[in-house]
């Protein structure tokens, strides 16, 4: 799992490309900070979003993508 890659970096976006919340597997497990669904304090809408995954592998480079429905 990502365990693995405590150096990871995550990115969330919102349908329109913008950057909603960047995270790190490490700090998430140190402080506890997840992504609650807020942007700057707000409560976003019921909707597609994407988020992106760097992590390294031997001497590669990996980024992977994907998308979710958020539901309120």
């Amino acid at each position: 799992g990502m365990d693995a890659h405590p150096e990871a970096r995550i990115y969330i976006f919102d349908r329109y490309g913008k950057l909603i919340k960047q995270l790190s597997p490490a700090s998430r497990v140190t402080d506890g900070e997840g992504w609650d669904g807020t942007f700057n304090g707000a409560p976003l809408p019921s909707d597609d979003y994407w988020f992106r995954v760097e992590f390294t592998e031997g001497n590669t480079e990996r980024v992977f993508r994907a998308h979710f429905a958020m539901k309120r």
